[in-house]
C-alpha cells in the first residue's frame, strides 16, 4: 500500500526570492513578471490561511474567491413552505430595468421647437381649440459610441511663389487651439486609469486599434501635470475630514514595487520593521458631505487616522470613528468614540452556517431585523437624534435578546467556546459595546460598508494592474481616487469637476476651498457635461 506524503509549499525567503526574480525577469515580459511576482507575494498568504487552526474550506474559498452572496436566505436557506400557502412573489429590487431618461445627466440635451406651431395657435385639426405647451416633453434618446480619445488633424494649405519662393500658410483655426494635447486628455486618461482601472498599457493598446496612438509615457506626461494641479483642493478636503463628526477608516494590501528593490530611491524611505504596503481609505462626513480620502505606503489604517486627527481643531469634541476590531485600526495618539462593524460580526456566523444551520439562522434573523429597521430610518429621512430614538425603541430589544441567547449557549455550555460557532459568539459578546454603539450615540452607523465599498478602487488598481511602480506614482494614483469617489458620493460628475479644475489652474491654487466637488464654479464646458436634465415625469 503506497503511503501519502507531505507535500511542503516552496516557501522562499526574501533573498531567495529576490534571486529567484532576478533570475526569472530578463526572460519574460513585463506584464507576465508582475504576475509571476504577486504569485510569489501571495503564496506565503495563502499558506498562512490554509494552516490556520479554525480555517474552513468555506472561509478558504471565501477569503480567496469571495463570498458570492451573505444574504440570510442564502446562507441558512428556510425550510420550504407548506404547499397550500402560496407564495408570495417579491417585489422587483430597485435599480433593474429601463433607465429613466433624467438618468442621462452627461448627455447633451438639446431643445427641438416644433417647425410650423406655436403655443397659443388654433388647432389645425379641428379648428376650434387653442394650442396649449405641455409640461413634460417628448424624450427621445440617441446613443452613440466614440474612442475615448480622439483626434482631429489639420492640413494647412500652403502656397509658394515660384519666383521669390515666399511661403503662405493657411490660419489655423481658433477652434484647433495652441496645444497638442488638450486640458480634457489628461482628465480622461486620470478617469480611465484611477477611476475604473484601466492601466497605462492597456489604453495605449486600445488606442493603437482605435488609430490615435497614446504610449504609455505619453499618459504618465499628461496626468503628473493635472494631479499638481489638483492637489491644493485634496490638501483642503483632507483638513475638512480632520473636523468631522464621523469617521470611516479601513485597509487593504497593496504592492509598491520600488519600495522593496534593494538600491532604489525610495526602498530607503520604508521603516526596516515593515513587511507590508497598504492602501487606507478614510471616509468623513463634512456638514451633508461625504469626503473620500485615500492614502497608500507602508502606515496601517490606524497610522493614517492618526495622520489626519492631528490636524483636527482641538477645541472639537472626539469624532465617532467606524472599523472593523482589528487593533492597527485605530490610533494610539488620540481618542475616538469607537463603533466596531455589525457587518463583520455578523459574517463570524456566515462563514460559520453550515455547521450549524439552526443557531446562525437565529442570529441572522435578528440582526436582519436591526438592518430593516435601519433601513425604514433612511427611507423617513430621520435627523441622528430621530434615528436614535427609533433604534432604541425598536433594535435595542431585539438585540438584548440576541446578546441573552447567546450569553446562554455559552454559560449553559450549548456550544464549546473553542469551536467556531463559540468563537463566533465570543466575538460578538467580546465586543459588544462598540458593535451596539448606535444604539447609545447619535449619528453612530451600523456597519463599515461604505468605507469597505470605498476599497474597490483600490482592489480594481490591484487586479489590473498588480501593483505601483513608485511611492509617488501610489501618491498620485490616491490624489485622483480621493477626488473621483468623493465626486461620486456626492452625485457629482468627475470628469466635468477635473476638467473645470484644468481648464482654470490659477483658480484653483489661488482659491481651493471655492472648488470642492460640492461647490466649484461651472465653467461653460463644464455644465455641459455635468448638469440637470429638463424636468421629466416621475
Amino acid at each position: 500500500m503506497s503511503q501519502a506524503r507531505t507535500v511542503e509549499a516552496p516557501l522562499l525567503s526574501g533573498q531567495e526570492r529576490d534571486a529567484f526574480l532576478a533570475r526569472v525577469r530578463p526572460g519574460v515580459s513585463p506584464e507576465d513578471y508582475g504576475k509571476i511576482e504577486a504569485l510569489c507575494a501571495a503564496l506565503p498568504k495563502l499558506v498562512e490561511m490554509i494552516e490556520q487552526e479554525h480555517m474552513t474550506m468555506r472561509k478558504l474559498r471565501q477569503l480567496i474567491f469571495g463570498a458570492k452572496t451573505e444574504r440570510t436566505d442564502q446562507v441558512c436557506p428556510p425550510a420550504a413552505p407548506p404547499a397550500l400557502i402560496p407564495s408570495v412573489p417579491k417585489p422587483k429590487r430597485p435599480g433593474h430595468g429601463r433607465i429613466k431618461a433624467r438618468d442621462y445627466t452627461g448627455a447633451d440635451w438639446v431643445h427641438v421647437a416644433h417647425p410650423h406651431l406655436q403655443a397659443g395657435q388654433p388647432c389645425p385639426l379641428c379648428s376650434k381649440g387653442t394650442l396649449r405647451k405641455q409640461k413634460t416633453p417628448a424624450i427621445m434618446l440617441r446613443i452613440t459610441g466614440a474612442p475615448p480619445i480622439a483626434a482631429k488633424a489639420y492640413e494647412l494649405e500652403r502656397l509658394r511663389c515660384d519666383t521669390c519662393g515666399w511661403i503662405a500658410t493657411a490660419t489655423l483655426p481658433a477652434e484647433a487651439g495652441q496645444e497638442k494635447y488638450a486640458p480634457s486628455v489628461g482628465v480622461m486618461i486620470a478617469q480611465l486609469r484611477y477611476g475604473t482601472g484601466v492601466p497605462h498599457y492597456r489604453l495605449a493598446r486600445f488606442q493603437l486599434d482605435l488609430g490615435v496612438p497614446l504610449s504609455e509615457s505619453t499618459q504618465w506626461e499628461l496626468v503628473a501635470p493635472l494631479a499638481a494641479v489638483v492637489q491644493p483642493v485634496a490638501l483642503v478636503l483632507v483638513a475638512l475630514a480632520a473636523n468631522a463628526t464621523l469617521i470611516h477608516n479601513d485597509d487593504t494590501t497593496m504592492r509598491i514595487l520600488e519600495l522593496r528593490r534593494p538600491g532604489s530611491d525610495t526602498a530607503a524611505q520604508i521603516d526596516p520593521k515593515r513587511k507590508g504596503t497598504f492602501t487606507t481609505s478614510l471616509l468623513a462626513e463634512v456638514e451633508g458631505q461625504v469626503v473620500a480620502l485615500f492614502f497608500t505606503g507602508w502606515q496601517h489604517a490606524g497610522e493614517n487616522l492618526t495622520a489626519l486627527l492631528r490636524l483636527r481643531d482641538k477645541a472639537l469634541a472626539p469624532p465617532i470613528q467606524m472599523c472593523d476590531a482589528l487593533s492597527r485600526n485605530t490610533s494610539p495618539e488620540f481618542t475616538t468614540i469607537l463603533a466596531y462593524c455589525l457587518s463583520h460580526g455578523r459574517r463570524e456566523f456566515v462563514s460559520v452556517a453550515d455547521n450549524f444551520p439552526d443557531e446562525c439562522r437565529y442570529v441572522l434573523d435578528a440582526l436582519r431585523e436591526v438592518y430593516r429597521f435601519d433601513a425604514e430610518t433612511k427611507e423617513q429621512k430621520m435627523d441622528p437624534a430621530a434615528r436614535l430614538a427609533y433604534h432604541q425603541n425598536h433594535s435595542a430589544p431585539v438585540m438584548a435578546g440576541l446578546k441573552t441567547w447567546m450569553g446562554e449557549k455559552i454559560d449553559a455550555k450549548h456550544v464549546e467556546p473553542n469551536s467556531s460557532l463559540g468563537q463566533a459568539i465570543t466575538y460578538m459578546i467580546k465586543h459588544w459595546e462598540p458593535l451596539t454603539l448606535f444604539l447609545r450615540q447619535a449619528g453612530a452607523p451600523l456597519d463599515n460598508n461604505r468605507c469597505e465599498q470605498a476599497l474597490k478602487m483600490a482592489i480594481m488598481h490591484r487586479k489590473n494592474s498588480l501593483s505601483y511602480k513608485t511611492l509617488n506614482g501610489a501618491r498620485i494614483g490616491d490624489l485622483f481616487m480621493s477626488l473621483i469617489h468623493t465626486c461620486r458620493l456626492n452625485r457629482v460628475n468627475p470628469f466635468a469637476y477635473l476638467l473645470a479644475m484644468a481648464n482654470h489652474p490659477k483658480e484653483v491654487t489661488a482659491q481651493p476651498s471655492a472648488w470642492l466637488p460640492w461647490n466649484y464654479p461651472k465653467t461653460e464646458t463644464a455644465s455641459a457635461l455635468d448638469h440637470d436634465p429638463p424636468a421629466l415625469p416621475a
